[in-house]
């Protein structure tokens, strides 16, 4: 009777996640679910959620005013509404009250009170940024050890690099439905289709974003970007279906007014924003599992031995499932 080689059907020497074989596979989605128990994932989510709501307000205005240099406000506000088209309807009709006041007191900045205004702005977003920094160093399990003027570049670039996304988004999607709009005489599957790429055009986008803040939000040596496409595409695409679902649930089953009373919209908009942060912190937990599946470099750069990766995940190879 052949010899079964355990390291072969774990993926222990796999160069790409694709390499590593099923059973390999269930061994790493085992970990990763309980690595999330263990690190409070649902804590730690709850947490990255209340900065981002506080972060909210800075984030729309530095959309705004950076948008707004190009486009009227009323067509920012226009493109805004489309991109949180797909959120829980009491979350975009909240987003869509604090948007219309950053619109009319963004409106006449310029110059140097508008350079004040983004800064500002930009500085609020930083905040949000951080807390999701410190997340990903618990759920890669690391520790902080660089600067401080260095932390707050990358919470900086990160901050900055998210509102250009949402802007570039914004217009992506305002080009499809101006699109749809010029075609109204066209079959109703072209809409349909139109629908299809938007979402699609998100998925996309949200899973580049993901694979960016995985890579260089966590302190240690930069993964191989092939090592981090499985949990982003998982943390993009999960998050839709999440949105989906839990926009339905709300619209159906979930009165939070009853509830909350005026409060039930902050609410709706508060728990989005949590599940959004744990999906997103899953993500970060399964690409930590599956780099600890093989024994082979994952960083990026020469190949190095186990405990010269600068990376825990890198560094460790777990032996169980």
């Amino acid at each position: 009777m052949p010899k079964i080689d355990l390291k072969a059907s774990r993926g222990l020497h796999a160069t790409t996640p694709t390499a590593i074989p099923r059973s390999g596979w269930r061994q790493v989605v085992v970990r990763a679910w309980r690595e999330a128990s263990q690190d409070n994932l649902s804590l730690i989510a709850s947490g990255v959620a209340f900065c981002a709501v506080l972060a909210l307000v800075p984030t729309l205005g530095a959309i705004v005013l950076t948008y707004g240099l190009v486009a009227t406000p009323e067509t920012v506000a226009s493109n805004i509404a489309s991109l949180t088209s797909m959120m829980p309807d009491e979350a975009a009709k909240l987003i869509g009250e604090q948007l219309s006041n950053v619109v009319q007191s963004s409106d006449g900045k310029k110059g140097i009170g508008l350079l004040i205004a983004l800064g500002i702005a930009l500085y609020g977003v930083m905040k949000g940024a951080s807390a999701l920094i410190v997340a990903l160093n618990i759920a890669y399990d690391e520790e902080e050890s660089r600067s401080f003027i260095r932390l707050n570049l990358l919470s900086l670039t990160i901050a900055a690099g998210g509102v250009l996304i949402a802007i570039l988004a914004m217009i992506a999607i305002a080009g499809l439905s101006a699109l749809s709009a010029s075609f109204s005489g066209a079959p109703p599957f072209f809409a349909v289709l139109i629908t299809i790429v938007s979402y699609l055009l998100i998925g996309a986008v949200g899973t580049v974003l993901a694979a960016v803040i995985y890579r260089f939000g966590p302190n240690r040596a930069h993964a191989k970007w092939r090592w981090l496409t499985p949990g982003s595409l998982f943390a993009s695409f999960s998050w839709m279906l999440m949105t989906f679902g839990f926009g339905l649930y709300v619209a159906n089953f979930g009165n939070y007014d009853a509830t909350y009373g005026s409060l039930g919209a902050a609410m709706v908009l508060l728990t989005w924003l949590y599940l959004s942060a744990y999906v997103l912190l899953l993500g970060a937990e399964l690409n930590c599992e599956l780099e600890r599946q093989t024994s082979r470099d994952t960083t990026t750069g020469a190949e190095l031995p186990l405990g010269k990766r600068k990376a825990y995940a890198a560094d460790t190879v777990a032996h169980t499932g």
